[in-house]
């Protein structure tokens, strides 16, 4: 494989926000690009062992990325989600599979502000940090739903969740669960190691191996009262629009996840291109000498793609600055702010899944039969693409953005798997 220095992107390279300076945001993607450099070295050969990624969430925890969004006075490093969303997409340049772990673990980590009362919330932060926990798990309704029951002093959890991201890594999960007496749906978080949780892994997937993805099952699993966070509802009125701010900032985990395949696809298309191409120029001699690609097949072939990319991570970048002036206002953020927010990520995110699947299958086209050789591991983007894409189609996200064009629609509450 090509030794290849994953340099992150035009979202990791714009200005930051929030309480981050820029020189701690320029610190922590140096990090990040070291730790894509890493993962570069050995991402053909750990793809294809498919080996639970236990090694990469340690290269992770050292690199003190996992503690990233958490703020200062809880033990962590304060950033926003700005350069959260350049790590991850500066990952998964070089490893498809961590940078959607990393993007999850986030998200997930990141739940307890958008759905616990800040006290709670300030307490799993100190104690995530304390203990460098890695977050797995999923709050998507379409899985059939775990029943919480209450009991004298806490909760039971019973079911099976069939897909939940980090499963096989994850220090805590955090999932959907409905109570047994009312029906409503709560988010939960659960120590994994607890007797009656059996996690499954999803050995057999054809891409995202390293994710550590998989079902898990609950079997009357003790929940403390002060490990149940709040509701995940959809009906209207039941969430204040802050939560509601989750949604749009799931959807541009996976749209920076997307832009990371495609990033990393086309820098290895581009320096195994370099390396290869011999140039059909003759010379003075009469000699055919090597010189840049000047196939104008290729040439054009690789200008569609950047445009393609280039197109979807300003679509991003906007949505991306729109959710952290969302976020930024905090409990005064209004109902039409989060539903025009939400809008623009799912545009994002089915504008960079688009992208993601063009660009990994364009690709290999001009790279041609050589992209067959299992050494060189190009397939591995589609493949990871791919899965991640048939997990969260992008038909209901044209749907939404198109019902808010056309009626004003707010978008439902619904968050990714």
């Amino acid at each position: 494989m090509l030794r290849i220095r994953y340099e992150g992107s035009a979202a990791s390279e714009g200005p930051t926000g929030g309480g981050e300076a820029g020189s701690g945001h320029d610190r922590l993607l140096h990090i990040a690009r070291e730790v894509a450099d890493d993962l570069a070295t050995d991402a053909v050969d750990r793809e294809q062992a498919g080996k639970v990624p236990l090694d990469e969430v340690s290269r992770l925890r050292e690199a003190g990325l996992l503690t990233l969004l958490t703020p200062a006075e809880h033990g962590g490093t304060g950033a926003d989600w700005r350069t959260a969303y350049a790590v991850v997409r500066t990952v998964a340049a070089a490893d498809g599979a961590i940078g959607q772990l990393l993007g999850c673990h986030y998200f997930l980590s990141f739940g307890a502000r958008f759905f616990a009362a800040p006290a709670l919330a300030a307490r799993v932060e100190r104690e995530s940090a304390a203990g460098q926990w890695c977050w797995g798990g999923g709050f998507a309704a379409h899985e059939p739903p775990l029943r919480l029951t209450p009991t004298g002093d806490g909760y039971l959890l019973d079911g099976r969740q069939d897909y939940a991201c980090g499963v096989a890594v994850a220090d805590r999960l955090a999932v959907r669960a409905a109570r047994s007496d009312t029906g409503e749906p709560l988010a939960v978080l659960v120590d994994p190691a607890h007797p009656g949780v059996t996690c499954v892994s999803d050995g057999d997937v054809f891409g995202q191996r390293l994710a550590a993805g998989g079902g898990v099952e609950f079997d009357s699993v003790a929940v403390p009262a002060g490990d149940v966070f709040g509701s995940l509802s959809s009906d209207e009125g039941v969430l204040p629009p802050f939560a509601g701010l989750a949604v749009p900032t799931a959807r541009l985990v996976s749209a920076q996840f997307c832009l990371g395949i495609a990033d990393g696809l086309l820098l290895e298309a581009r320096e195994y291109s370099r390396a290869t191409h011999h140039s059909r120029q003759p010379s003075a001699q009469g000699s055919w000498q090597c010189g840049p690609p000047q196939d104008p097949y290729a040439l054009t072939a690789y200008g569609e793609l950047v445009v393609a990319a280039r197109a979807a991570s300003a679509l991003a970048d906007q949505a991306v600055e729109s959710l952290a002036q969302g976020l930024a206002r905090g409990d005064d953020v209004e109902d039409d702010q989060c539903a025009e927010i939400t809008v623009l990520a799912g545009a994002a995110e089915a504008a960079a899944a688009r992208a993601a699947q063009e660009i990994t299958t364009h690709a290999l086209d001009v790279i041609g039969s050589c992209a067959t050789s299992a050494r060189h591991g190009f397939d591995r983007f589609w493949r990871n693409a791919r899965t991640h894409t048939l997990r969260e189609p992008v038909a209901p996200r044209l749907r939404e953005v198109g019902d808010y064009c056309l009626n004003d629609a707010h978008p439902t509450f619904a968050l990714p798997a």
